[in-house]
């Protein structure tokens, strides 16, 4: 019998390309809409790439005050943004709290690459002006773990508080570690989740260098195609999610509302490559594999996976195949999709968002769609809930998440009960 204190989803904050709060980033995923337009932040006129998936509309000011946007990386923006709109989710009413009882919620929260956009600016400055023009902002303004410390500076959270970087990973694995300070008692409250914001000239043409990008330029909407047998790569994304995590009994104790039960996760390395994954699928079938022994759920158990899926030729076969291995034949009866697909890779904080597409699919019992497939390529033939969102009951789901390095991750949400 599980001892475990019980870990549940009381908090949802999203900044996506096709919404910036959970309602409307839910309701485009429903829609089937994409994200990926012509670069808009700079002039991309001469790369190779030339579109991403940006936010569009965000306004810093409905969140900070000038003086502090003006001292924040854009992924800096994001987090708080998302964590403003996560924790009056939860309604946790920090400033009515104790600060007995703010001692007690963490944070966890995460970027990919950190603040690349102010590296890039104070570069120039210093090639243009000499050293001392730097900004004395620069230093806090580009390292990762800002994000989290900005949260808790905003509230006044003086439980556990770090930053992850595990590149695509990120976002699964804050969650992770909220899920672990929450079960050992350090916390009774976690904030976490992961930010990016990488579409500047550095950020796009690195990674285009790689080859790692779509270059359907003259087709951005329809550039990020999973399991599609014309798949060329993935689309650059940028955003935020956040997610509110506390012990059962804390919850309840306040009269919280739950959106779902986090059973368990599952982590592992392929130890084989700095970009690709291991063709053998190995890292990922043992993320899978723990992340249901931690739950303590078989493998027939699962209704619906979010897979990592990011329309690359390698990712998604590498995937598909390891998601067979775990499930059999019951792989046959998921229920996949790649929701990349509308929004993009958004690098640090696709696993945040991911896991909230996860959390609303088993709360409306609806699989979101993945779009832009017109020829299924033949070793991609699982059931990937194609072009229209699919009504299905949804009781265990998992959420993927893989990134360079070989770092890979799953998480297991459950529809609560109590």
């Amino acid at each position: 019998m599980d001892t475990r204190e019980r870990i549940v989803v009381t908090g949802l904050g999203a900044l996506t390309p096709i919404g910036l709060s959970v309602d409307t980033f839910w309701k485009a995923m429903m829609r089937g809409e994409s994200g990926a337009a012509p670069i808009t932040h700079f002039d991309a006129s001469t790369f190779k790439v030339r579109f991403a998936c940006e936010l569009k509309g965000f306004d810093p000011l409905s969140y900070m005050d000038r003086k502090q946007a003006t001292r924040l990386d854009p992924f800096c923006r994001y987090a708080l943004a998302s964590a403003q709109q996560a924790v009056e989710d939860a309604q946790l009413q920090p400033e009515a709290c104790s600060q007995e009882k703010r001692d007690r919620i963490g944070v966890v929260f995460g970027s990919g690459i950190g603040g690349l956009q102010v590296l890039e600016t104070q570069a120039k400055v210093l090639l243009e002006k000499g050293a001392n023009s730097l900004s004395p902002f620069m230093i806090p303004m580009m390292i990762g773990n800002m994000a989290s410390a900005m949260i808790a500076m905003q509230y006044g959270f003086r439980g556990p508080n770090h930053g992850v970087t595990s590149a695509c990973t990120t976002g699964n694995d804050a969650i992770q570690d909220a899920i672990l300070l929450l079960r050992q008692g350090y916390a009774d409250v976690v904030v976490c989740g992961g930010s990016e914001a990488t579409i500047t000239p550095l950020g796009v043409g690195g990674f285009a260098a790689m080859r790692a990008l779509s270059t359907r330029n003259d087709a951005p909407q329809t550039a990020s195609r999973p399991f599609d047998a014309n798949r060329d790569g993935f689309v650059v994304g940028e955003g935020a999610g956040t997610l509110v995590l506390e012990t059962l009994s804390h919850a309840q104790a306040r009269g919280a509302r739950v959106y779902a039960e986090v059973l368990g996760f599952g982590a592992s390395s392929d130890a084989y490559h700095y970009a690709a994954p291991d063709p053998s699928g190995t890292g990922v079938v043992l993320a899978m594999q723990r992340a249901l022994k931690d739950a303590n759920v078989k493998s027939q158990q699962v209704d619906y996976i979010n897979m990592h899926a990011t329309s690359t030729p390698l990712g998604d076969v590498a995937e598909s195949n390891a998601i067979k291995q775990v499930f059999g034949t019951h792989a046959n009866a998921l229920k996949l999709s790649a929701t990349k697909s509308m929004t993009g890779h958004l690098l640090g904080a696709a696993g945040a968002i991911e896991a909230i597409a996860t959390i609303l699919a088993i709360q409306y019992n609806m699989i979101p769609p993945t779009i832009n497939v017109k020829s299924l390529s033949p070793d991609c033939d699982l059931d990937y809930t194609l072009a229209e969102p699919c009504a299905s009951k949804v009781n265990i789901a998992l959420s993927n998440a893989f990134g360079f390095g070989g770092h890979n991750t799953a998480i297991v949400f459950q529809k609560f009960a109590v």
